[in-house]
């Protein structure tokens, strides 16, 4: 796509921009803080990903940034590195030559492996999981950082008993701005937007920011009688020049490079962050209206050099990330233009308006993940699922229970494990077609099993189950005309049951494809 072609739908790339921009801020604040780094390596990464990764990429609609289930990686590893920031630094920049190295491979292929089912059994589980995550928010108990969507909380909580403990604490501020918040976006969705095409522009998110602004600023000077606390309001670092918004950024620890711990975490990095993108590029092709096709190589060279760039400057490791990839196509951005335009806008906004930004409250912000979520797991999906028979229906539910109960990787490990089995299934039942009896010859009955074109070691046992429950003294005509390709140890079965068929009786005709491969 053409930077004029981007330009074209400008109109709703913007809109689009400036809500995945307001849900960036404190999710790479909050995934900064859980991670156990500096709060401006969040946004450094938000920059980078939305701005260079954005560029590179050959998604329309997918946005990169901090990613929330690299938190607990990212801490561990700083730990493990004596807390050395700068050593961490370094084992980002390997990280991204890694998946450069990846990319050129083109070892993208992996993201096409990941079943329909279970991509959308993710997408379900992150929607409940941003709900779930945000009521706390939304009522004005914001001990647990934005970001964080384990199950077992950093404050020690899990999710289910820090909602329960939310609502011991309720802020009437925070509850009054995500109401009335909810209340705009909700108008704006169903109603106002169809009335005109200015409140296309001027989207939902967007007054209720405002709105957020406004209210938290009323509070803030004592008209209104209510109070937000700090920790329920954006906290962006606010430099006092522009010397001192350098002084924020940091520089590899390159003497490290020997350093065998940095290796292992950059390894680490590249692989979990690599799967994590092509997860999410997954989703994010299967979310966009127009049903574009992201070319995944691509994706893991973009990942890459945004991994280098933010190692080299000090931001955290990046990967394409779902949440705001929804967002953004579920407030109506049509190309990369959106994504571009949120790294721009964080850039700008920390040089210039971080003050007026840090008035946003997080109750505000979590109105606008509650919308996004609910999109992600409308419950109509759960029917459409069901409808579609047990082997979509159990990885779907599998993948969504074990997200919510663990983490997304582990979520995705699940569902591809039950989905796998039912792969399996589907092989074992499909190795073969099997015609009963055909005629009587010489008072034998006649049985033909016809071999599918391709018959995998997986359906070994299906055809030993056939061959051994044919009867003494008949015939059968084993049929491999179609067979393209069969695993060696099928066709070493059949072999052995030639051998014993000659024991019972039974004569064995074969047909078979001179082109045959045996594998």
């Amino acid at each position: 796509m053409n930077i004029k072609h981007w330009f074209s739908s400008i109109k709703s790339d913007l809109p689009a921009s400036i809500v995945v921009f307001f849900v960036a801020v404190p999710l790479c604040l909050g995934i900064a803080l859980a991670s156990g780094a500096p709060l401006f390596a969040g946004i450094i990464a938000g920059i980078i990903g939305g701005i260079i990764t954005g560029i590179i990429s050959g998604s329309a609609l997918g946005v990169s940034g901090p990613a929330a289930g690299l938190a607990v990686i990212v801490l561990g590893s700083i730990q493990s590195l004596g807390g050395s920031w700068n050593a961490f630094l370094l084992a980002v920049v390997i990280a991204g030559v890694i998946q450069l190295i990846l990319g050129f491979a083109k070892a993208g292929f992996i993201g096409y492996f990941f079943p329909s089912s279970v991509i959308k059994g993710m997408l379900t589980g992150i929607g409940i999981l941003i709900i779930l995550k945000q009521i706390p928010h939304a009522l004005g108990w914001d001990k647990d950082t934005e970001g964080d969507f384990e199950f077992f909380q950093r404050d020690g909580q899990n999710t289910f008993s820090e909602i329960l403990q939310s609502l011991e604490f309720i802020n009437p501020a925070a509850l009054i701005t995500s109401i009335v918040s909810l209340l705009i976006l909700v108008l704006w969705d169903l109603v106002l937007s169809k009335k005109h095409k200015i409140f296309g522009i001027l989207n939902g998110p967007l007054v209720a920011v405002l709105f957020g602004i406004l209210f938290s600023y009323l509070t803030k000077s004592g008209i209104l009688g209510l109070q937000f606390e700090a920790d329920q309001l954006v906290r962006l670092p606010e430099p006092a020049s522009m010397a001192d918004f350098f002084t924020q950024f940091a520089l590899p620890d390159f003497s490290s490079i020997s350093n065998l711990t940095v290796w292992k975490i950059g390894i680490v990095l590249a692989i979990v962050a690599s799967l994590e993108t092509l997860l999410s590029v997954e989703a994010t092709d299967k979310m966009d209206p127009e049903k574009r096709i992201t070319p995944t190589n691509l994706e893991l060279k973009a990942q890459g050099v945004g991994n280098i760039l933010s190692g080299l400057i000090g931001g955290l490791p990046i990967t394409q990330v779902i949440v705001r990839s929804s967002a953004n196509i579920n407030f109506g951005a049509k190309s990369k233009l959106s994504t571009i335009l949120h790294g721009i806008f964080l850039l700008l906004s920390v040089i210039t308006i971080a003050p007026l930004l840090n008035l946003i409250p997080l109750s505000c912000l979590a109105a606008v993940l509650l919308v996004v979520g609910y999109k992600l797991a409308k419950p109509s999906l759960f029917k459409q699922m069901y409808q579609m028979g047990v082997e979509q229906f159990v990885p779907f539910i599998v993948t969504i229970v074990t997200i919510l109960f663990t983490d997304l990787l582990i979520g995705i490990t699940a569902g591809m494990i039950m989905g796998g089995f039912y792969a399996l299934l589907q092989s074992y039942r499909n190795s073969h077609h099997m015609k009963e009896v055909v005629n009587v010859e010489n008072g034998k009955e006649v049985h033909k099993i016809k071999l599918a074109e391709e018959v995998s070691f997986f359906n070994k046992a299906n055809v030993m189950k056939e061959l051994n429950q044919l009867p003494a003294s008949c015939k059968v005509i084993l049929d491999l005309s179609s067979t393209i390709a069969i695993a060696r140890d099928v066709m070493e079965l059949i072999e052995n049951f030639e051998e014993h068929a000659l024991t019972v009786d039974i004569h064995v005709e074969k047909i078979m494809n001179p082109n045959l491969k045996i594998y």
